[in-house]
């Protein structure tokens, strides 16, 4: 089809969607999307960013299925297409919708997967979500070692030296995206690899309903036939006796006949409740990492990628006041991006310190504190090894100079204090506190060390409970 055609169609499409949803919603979701490619009826559309990807299918699949439908026809395939660097189309990817055609919108009563009908020397779905990928999985001190062994078990799935993989941590530190870029790699080396990503609760769900209908012999030959497990939250196991026994056998199967598992939990097997002690035993047969909460290095990382990966542009002071602020959880990182995208767009306005302070408090528990002077102050002083005292003389000491213009600097806007309150306190003027608050910010421009200083003093402050 020639360009110009498509191009129409799509436009049609738009208009019919344009009529159904209020002006300002188009405008954010439906505006800037192009049509990229329709052939075979295969429809690709260019969206700005990954994010518009699951926006479109979980709030507009409604509007979104049947405009497709009828301008395209009952058979029409959407793809999605978009840089995963802003204006670096090099970066392109191409996504699949899970809507179009034939998929049921209103999922809520169809039924578990039921993998096990597979031949098993047919292909299967390996389950995988392929966003889940190394290169995407950013590195620190709290990953550090479960990544590299990950890494190597990709590239190498006949090294079993780390069978099992067992990898715990806390909530929301990466543990789901890791296991499953392991997956994606390895499909990615050898497609032909029979990988299969499960959760626990949907690995009981399948072994439940293979019970009912007859098929437990189908089931056990399906997951005996797997090259590599991946099984997700395996603390959900807990209490489940005849799941655990079905899970036990599939396991002695598969590593004794040298096929790869990995697992996730949220504790380390020693600290398992709830599972047969045979079973635990062989959870450390092999290697046991741990992921822990996000270092601040890590936290800075992840939101310069997940922002880029957004095509959004995140100001620096934004970017550490949310990895001072937010600690916990690359969860929780991931959504404060997603929540300033979609601000930013429906609102269009810049991402700005304020917007950021408004997202986190909807989007996220922060252990609140009252910040005020004295705690400023005493955290400035503490950060560069000088007497709290010194801030209220009149000594010009360079080091005790700057160490003020900063308790200045914070209190104006981690406190929110006028200036008049601040001069009053240190015994300056409403222009001396003005003078030395611009002076930080123009040094914060060009001065990395300074950056660092007030990075981490603000850590501290916000972080630390009192």
């Amino acid at each position: 089809m020639n360009d110009s055609a498509h191009i129409q169609l799509w436009d049609k499409c738009r208009q019919i969607i344009r009529d159904n949803i209020p002006a300002e919603q188009y405008d954010a979701w439906f505006r800037d999307i192009e049509s990229y490619q329709f052939e075979s009826n295969k429809l690709t559309l260019q969206v700005p960013s990954l994010f518009f990807i699951d926006q479109l299918e979980e709030r507009y699949g409604k509007i979104l299925v049947p405009a497709l439908r009828r301008v395209y026809g009952p058979d029409v395939m959407l793809y999605f297409r978009c840089n995963t660097v802003k204006e670096r189309p090099d970066t392109a990817t191409v996504q699949k919708s899970t809507k179009p055609s034939g998929v049921i919108l209103d999922q809520q009563h169809s039924q578990p997967a039921n993998p096990f009908s597979a031949k098993p020397e047919s292909d299967i779905d390996s389950q995988l979500n392929p966003r889940y990928t190394f290169d995407n999985y950013c590195e620190g001190e709290s990953n550090k070692i479960a990544r590299a062994i990950a890494m190597s078990i990709a590239d190498n799935p006949k090294n079993l030296t780390f069978n099992p993989l067992f990898i715990f941590g806390p909530t929301g530190v990466g543990k789901t995206h890791l296991i499953q870029a392991i997956g994606v790699r390895m499909k990615e080396n050898n497609p032909r690899l029979r990988v299969l990503y499960v959760t626990s609760r949907l690995f009981e769900s399948q072994y439940t309903a293979a019970v009912a209908s007859g098929k437990t012999n189908s089931f056990f030959h399906f997951y005996q036939s797997i090259d590599t497990l991946i099984v997700d939250d395996v603390q959900d196991l807990h209490g489940k006796t005849s799941t655990q026994n079905t899970f036990f056998h599939i396991f002695n199967h598969l590593h004794q006949n040298n096929k790869q598992i990995i697992m996730s939990s949220d504790c380390a097997p020693s600290e398992m409740d709830g599972i047969e002690t045979r079973l635990l035993s062989r959870f450390k047969w092999g290697m046991a990492a741990e992921l822990l909460a996000p270092d601040l290095e890590l936290r800075r990382n992840v939101l310069k990628l997940k922002s880029e990966q957004n095509g959004l542009d995140i100001p620096e002071d934004v970017i550490e006041y949310i990895a001072a602020t937010v600690t916990s959880s690359i969860r929780d990182l991931e959504g404060i991006i997603v929540s300033l995208i979609a601000h930013a767009t429906v609102m269009n306005r810049d991402v700005d310190i304020d917007l950021a302070r408004n997202v986190i408090e909807r989007a996220v528990k922060v252990n609140k504190r009252t910040i005020n002077f004295e705690i400023i102050t005493e955290e400035v002083c503490s950060h560069y090894g000088i007497d709290t005292g010194l801030l209220f003389t009149k000594t010009r000491k360079r080091e005790v100079s700057d160490a003020r213009q900063v308790v200045m600097y914070l209190a104006k806007k981690i406190a929110k204090m006028p200036l008049v309150a601040i001069g009053h306190k240190l015994d300056r003027t409403h222009a001396t506190v003005n003078y030395a608050c611009n002076s930080i910010e123009d040094r914060l421009q060009i001065d990395k060390q300074l950056q660092a200083d007030i990075t981490k003093i603000q850590e501290a402050i916000l972080s630390n409970p009192r």
